[in-house]
């Protein structure tokens, strides 16, 4: 750099400098009602020091959030706020004085429970207990009323179910906070592993042709019904009285995806590693708290790696998320594992309740057995598969575990079954007692494209088991032999003219690739513990429910 170059980048330096001395000076002479939005300061940035705001005291500054709490003191003349913006867990506590302007909105209850406010204050030590500092309005401004009366998230606690009932609301409480934090986590954590990996993160269609796992179980998408005028018998058909998609808006049959992984394929066999994380849609008419209509996928595929690095990967992977969770949002884990253990503790004097009925000839209301894994305290079970190494057999081996426990399962065990949510959760939470990883699955019940073993009754593909879940992750090394593949695709009774494109994959610079699929939300479910899938996706999709 020359010393013409000094001198100008010294000058520009010293004129930025000015600028900022006189913004302050403007400041400094501005008076409380010159406070703006703009000027707020997250509540984070004062709570998540490392001195929780102490070194901020003295300072003025404004607020603005959500009123969590209010209560009146000293006889109706100063009032105690808790204030929270959503940017932190904790709340930050506000005193109101009777004669700060606008405490005439706490009077007339304008500003009550939910209401939204500016505040600006001076930091000052907190004289109370669970907070090191407060602030000390200078003015309160209303910015949204809320009538604490008709809120629907009253201060008492609501049931999961409820809340559902009212998705426009939830978020504003604080189960659903902290669930909703953890996902963000986990969802960082994931692009953040992948790339750090050499990932490449790629996006997927939603729409697509092709049924990846051939189940048949997608949400179909057409214009023909609305060309039709929403009258079916309009509706063009071929001479045969099938319908004419040739006049649809794809000229073919198009569905919601259930997968992004063939499309994944495709630039894994060209770039090496690549993963996608979006949403993807299943048709399935069930109400169980594992599935849901709409959800989010993560999938990785990988060139040049064969099963077990498959599997290394997942392990790693899940490891990995966890442990980022853990160490972002250790006060939401510890508020969820309290919520958990009150659950546990409500079911187990229901099923006392239920035990003492039946004694007496009484019928007990019906409660779900309270399962082993929970026994164990949320962190501590994230915490264990963290340090764990996963367990890892065949699925043949899996079988005559099963067979000889003397667990009683509903649905029987033999081989070629395909294991069930109690199956996986036994060997999980009772068995091993960890994670566990199933590979080499019997051909019939696994998808096309999972390659071919050499005894051609079982294909290289591999499951991760977790407790609590059962399956959290879907794997297989993909089959990348052209004559095996088409043969595959025929005994699935697929067209085979819809895969001309990843047949060519096998054609043209084939090679050995492996992949799997992770159910977004049942990862948040086990980070959580919750039970039930619909509370951790914002707006959660199943039959006969797509409300907000």
């Amino acid at each position: 750099m020359t010393i013409e170059e000094l001198k100008a980048q010294l000058a520009k330096v010293n004129e930025e400098r000015d600028q900022l001395r006189k913004e302050l000076v403007k400041i400094k002479a501005s008076s409380v009602s010159d406070w703006t939005l703009r000027q707020r300061t997250q509540i984070s940035k004062i709570l998540d020091r490392p001195d929780k705001g102490a070194g901020l005291i003295g300072s003025t500054l404004a607020v603005a959030g959500w009123i969590k709490t209010l209560r009146l003191q000293g006889k109706n003349t100063f009032a105690f706020i808790k204030l929270n913006d959503g940017s932190t867990w904790e709340d930050l506590q506000i005193i109101v004085d009777k004669n700060v302007p606008g405490f005439d909105k706490i009077e007339d209850h304008s500003a009550s429970l939910a209401a939204s406010i500016l505040i600006i204050g001076k930091i000052k030590e907190s004289q109370g207990k669970g907070q090191k500092i407060e602030v000390a309005t200078l003015e309160l401004r209303l910015l949204g009323p809320s009538n604490a009366e008709t809120y629907p998230v009253s201060k008492k606690v609501h049931s999961l179910e409820f809340l559902r009932g009212i998705g426009h609301m939830r978020p504003r409480t604080t189960i659903i906070n902290a669930i909703t934090k953890i996902r963000n986590a986990l969802a960082f954590a994931t692009h953040l592993f992948f790339q750090n990996q050499g990932f490449l993160y790629l996006n997927t269609p939603i729409i697509t042709a092709s049924d990846c796992e051939g189940a048949g179980e997608m949400f179909q998408i057409t214009t023909l019904l609305k060309d039709s005028g929403d009258n079916i018998q309009k509706i063009p058909k071929l001479p045969n009285g099938k319908i004419d998609y040739n006049r649809d808006f794809f000229k073919k049959p198009s569905f919601l995806t259930v997968s992004g992984q063939l499309n994944a394929e495709i630039y894994a066999c060209a770039l090496g590693s690549v993963y996608t994380f979006g949403p993807t849609f299943r048709a399935e008419d069930s109400n169980t708290a594992r599935h849901l209509a709409e959800f989010w996928m993560i999938e990785p595929e990988m060139a040049f790696a064969d099963l077990t690095e498959n599997m290394n990967v997942a392990e790693q992977y899940i490891k990995f998320v966890l442990n980022y969770a853990m160490e972002k949002h250790p006060q939401e884990l510890e508020y969820l594992e309290d919520y958990e253990q009150k659950a546990m503790e409500e079911r187990k004097k229901l099923m006392d309740g239920e035990n003492k009925g039946q004694n007496k000839g009484q019928k007990g209301k019906k409660v779900k057995d309270v399962r082993g894994f929970r026994l164990q305290k949320l962190r501590e079970r994230i915490q264990h598969v963290i340090k764990s190494d996963f367990a890892r057999i065949t699925y043949t081996e899996a079988i005559e575990i099963l067979q000889k426990s003397d667990q009683e399962f509903e649905k029987s065990v033999e081989w070629g079954i395909d294991l069930g949510s109690e199956h996986e959760r036994w060997m999980a939470e009772e068995h091993f007692k960890k994670p566990v990883i199933v590979r080499n699955y019997p051909r019939e019940i696994k998808a096309f494209y999972m390659r071919l073993n050499e005894d051609e009754k079982t294909v290289a593909a591999m499951d991760v088991l977790v407790p609590g879940v059962g399956e959290l992750i879907g794997g297989s090394q993909r089959e990348e032999r052209l004559e095996v593949l088409e043969k595959r695709i025929e005994d699935s009774h697929l067209d085979i003219s819809n895969y001309s494109w990843y047949l060519d994959l096998r054609r043209f610079g084939t090679v050995p690739h492996s992949g799997f699929g992770v159910g977004f939300e049942r990862l948040v479910c086990y980070t959580t513990g919750m039970e039930n899938i619909r509370e951790v996706i914002p707006f959660p999709r199943w039959p006969a429910h797509a409300d907000f």
